[in-house]
């Protein structure tokens, strides 16, 4: 008679990390075959059967297989001591660590062989480092915090419109985009192709440029678009005029722009104060991020802008207003769905960081 087969039982939890061992590229070969085994022996597979379909010895699969039913989550990991010393000494670890944050002048931040010619050891060798401990120099992010003094009393403001959009009233997001360059690239370029990507000149020769102006309805995702040659007040008001035209007369207008001059220009201030329907709001100084028109915009750069070549302007123009009529024929809203405390107690957590920063600077 046959011994039955024992079953390793997993919590759900256990079940969920041995699951992402074996996904995730971060996770060491050698990590994720144990885990493996784990959740096949826990599947009712015999030994000889995983050892067989993950390339192992018999003896592997039941040394981790009894380490788990010991030890759990623990026991997958190798027992300290165990394996090939350290070969770099730690005071050069930690010169490793604690100098990635000092490149020397005139170098803005250290790479992995000038550190490595600095202390002495292997650029894997510094590359696995600072792997190790999270550090990646080579990695920058941009940020930008407001100085707006009104910004809190501007932030709930705007985001009171995303999130609980008045009634009988459009949210409309507004902006424009200048210099939408016409480039037109100076030979013609390889078209994609199996094994091979698409290719473009580096060289352009420039045709002019354009500026859009869009209205994007933050409750169904249409816009309003307009081209022009230069962004004034002038242009600025033949926009809104338009707006004017091209929405039902009864419902209120909630118009939210940034702080440019042309939005604040006493000619258009003037105009507003003859139509009182229309209600603008100011997001903060600095904080482009909360205008969803933005997000268009950079779809328009990716999709249409960035990758093209124009002869002429009236081409970018045209290429322009057809991408506009397509996405008003089948419309996608953007929506916020960040809560605004959230982003405030992040936002405060970066002036402390940079606080904190500045003193030690000081």
């Amino acid at each position: 008679m046959a011994r039955p087969i024992s079953i390793i039982e997993l919590t759900a939890e256990e079940d969920k990390e041995l699951r992402r061992r074996v996904r995730a590229h971060s996770t060491s070969k050698r990590d994720s075959v144990r885990a493996a085994i784990v959740l096949r022996r826990a599947g009712g597979m015999k030994q000889t059967d995983v050892a067989k379909e993950l390339g192992v010895s018999v003896v592997v699969v039941n040394k981790w297989s009894q380490r788990f039913e010991r030890e759990g989550l623990a026991g997958l990991s190798d027992k300290p001591g165990r394996g090939r010393k350290p070969s770099i000494p730690l005071h050069t670890v930690e010169r490793v660590i604690t100098e990635v944050t000092r490149p020397p002048k005139p170098r803005a931040r250290w790479s992995t062989r000038s550190m490595a010619s600095a202390v002495g050891i292997s650029a894997d060798s510094v590359r696995r480092i600072w792997r190790a401990n999270d550090l990646k120099p080579h990695v920058v992010e941009t940020f930008k915090l407001s100085s707006d003094p009104c910004f809190e009393e501007k932030f709930w403001d705007v985001i009171g419109l995303y999130l609980d959009p008045p009634e009988r009233a459009l949210v409309l997001c507004c902006d424009e985009k200048s210099q939408c360059q016409a480039l037109e690239r100076s030979q013609l370029g390889l078209p994609l192709s199996p094994g091979h990507v698409r290719t473009q000149t580096h060289d352009y020769i420039r045709h002019g440029t354009i500026t859009l102006f869009a209205a994007l309805n933050y409750l169904d995702g249409t816009l309003i678009g307009r081209t022009e040659e230069t962004h004034t007040h002038v242009e600025w008001l033949r926009f809104l005029k338009q707006v004017d035209r091209e929405t039902p007369k009864e419902l209120a207008l909630h118009l939210i722009v940034d702080n440019y001059c042309t939005h604040k220009h006493a000619k258009v201030k003037e105009w507003l104060s003859r139509h009182p329907r229309f209600h603008v709001h100011f997001i903060p100084t600095g904080s482009s991020w909360m205008n969803l028109v933005e997000r268009f915009f950079a779809d328009l750069t990716a999709d249409v802008v960035r990758e093209g070549s124009f002869t002429h302007v009236r081409q970018l123009v045209a290429d322009i207003e057809l991408y506009l009529s397509q996405r008003n024929a089948n419309p996608k809203p953007y929506r916020w769905k960040a809560q605004g405390s959230e982003i405030l107690a992040k936002i405060h957590r970066a002036k402390q960081a940079r606080a904190a920063v500045e003193a030690k600077l000081c």
